[in-house]
């Protein structure tokens, strides 16, 4: 598996609904609607009445193109948000280019679109914005139409007072800009922090019950494993050497007493006296891991490459488990051969694991990991252990990853065929030994 960079994930409060840019556009029609009404009809005060309208009358078909075109629950990406907010941004400064500039009472209404890129986008986009409304700001103060007036009086604004409104007006905009950002960017990673502590008390939770039920099976399945491992040890003896019922025997010895191991291990997974301290290198590691294994039909070929001296870390049992439970996922549907390598350096150790079988399948690569989801293609094969559900992904995942591991899964590049995991550690992470029940997220 190749090193790729974590993709660059938009989280939904970055990304407006088109419905609130819509609802506010229409908010704007109407009140600039009313303030033309009421200073053309109403007062009688002379300003080119058609080009004003035809600039509402835009923003108007704007609004009702997007409605048709797209649903109102979409949520826009920062670019597409911020081509219309610069939208409105021109839009206005139309306006005031036809009724006065800088010098109407609404010129102050520029800063609109700015507070809410401010309040629902990133800094890259509203400073784009805010440079945006400023240019536009600049030139409404050199070059507009007269404000309208009665037809009586020429009204001009003195230069230094038309300076002193601009000054205001990019001052205003860039203190509100900022202030507006700095309150939601709180808000925003407020909910992160939120959101990433559910996930974790989730999974905690999640893995809890597993040690409960895992600990629960090996006290209840103890018993009778027993039974069987006794009879069986006293049916060995009952036998002439090349009976065949004689080695069925002894396999269902061999087999009970696996099944005690497994056991053994599900019971510590949780208890401080698994957590030793004894140190294992790499290579036992992976012996550890694959033997289990060996002898299903499916050839597991092992292999150590580094370019320092091998990495020697404690007898984890969370890291046997985790690396076990994947290596079984992948003998259960290899079709001939599964390879387990271990490379390292100065800095990460990482082990790959691959087979021959049918891979992942698309639909549920982005979800592998979840417990309850199935990440193999086609039906699950004869013989395996994990029942279709998932839970063994999930399990070796999350044991993994409270190690200080990373997991990374995808399906090999054609022409090969099958999965690849690749399971890497941070060398000091792997070499200090966190245990299982440390916090690593």
């Amino acid at each position: 598996m190749t090193d790729q960079p974590a993709p660059n994930i938009t989280l939904p409060h970055r990304r407006l609904k088109l419905d609130t840019l819509v609802r506010l556009r229409w908010l704007a029609v109407g009140g600039q609607s009313a303030a033309l009404l009421v200073v053309y009809v109403g007062l009688g005060y002379s300003l080119p009445a058609g080009p004003a309208f035809a600039m509402v009358a835009m923003s108007a078909w704007l609004n009702i193109f997007l409605k048709i075109r797209w649903p109102s629950a979409m949520r826009l990406s920062e670019r597409a948000a911020t081509l219309q907010l610069a939208y409105d941004i021109l839009q206005m400064s139309g306006l005031l280019l036809l009724t006065g500039g800088l010098g109407n009472p609404f010129a102050f209404l520029l800063m609109a679109p700015v507070m809410v890129s401010a309040t629902g986008l990133s800094s890259r986009y509203t400073v784009v914005l805010g440079v945006l409304a400023t240019v536009c700001a600049s030139f409404l103060a050199v070059f507009h139409f007269p404000l309208p007036w009665p037809d009586s009086e020429d009204f001009r604004l003195p230069v230094i007072y038309s300076v002193g409104i601009w000054i205001a007006l990019v001052l205003t905009l860039g203190f509100m800009a900022v202030y507006a950002f700095r309150v939601a960017e709180e808000a925003r990673q407020l909910a992160d922090a939120l959101t990433a502590t559910e996930l974790v008390l989730a999974r905690e939770q999640h893995l809890n019950a597993l040690d409960g039920l895992a600990t629960a099976a090996a006290h209840e399945l103890g018993t009778p494993l027993a039974t069987i491992y006794l009879v069986a040890k006293e049916l060995n003896g009952e036998f002439e050497t090349g009976d065949h019922r004689g080695e069925d025997v002894a396999l269902i010895r061999s087999q009970a007493e696996r099944c005690r191991e497994i056991l053994k291990q599900l019971n510590s997974l949780s208890s401080e006296e698994d957590q030793t301290y004894q140190r294992m290198p790499v290579a036992q590691l992976l012996e550890d891991v694959i033997d289990p294994h060996r002898g299903t039909g499916v050839a597991i070929h092992s292999t150590q490459n580094g370019e320092s001296a091998e990495p020697v870390g404690t007898r984890n049992a969370a890291i046997r488990y985790g690396l076990g439970n994947l290596v079984e996922n992948a003998v259960d549907f290899a079709k001939s051969r599964v390879d387990v390598s271990a490379t390292w350096d100065d800095t990460t150790l990482s082990i790959s694991i691959r087979d021959d079988g049918p891979g992942f399948s698309v639909d549920i690569l982005g979800k592998i990991g979840d417990p309850y989801v199935s990440v193999r293609g086609g039906k699950s094969p004869q013989g395996s252990t994990g029942g279709g559900l998932g839970l063994g992904i999930f399990i070796a995942k999350t044991l993994l990853e409270r190690t200080g591991a990373k997991l990374l899964l995808e399906n090999q590049a054609p022409p090969d065929s099958g999965a690849h995991v690749r399971v890497s550690w941070p060398r000091s992470t792997f070499e200090r030994g966190v245990g299982v029940d440390e916090t690593s997220f």
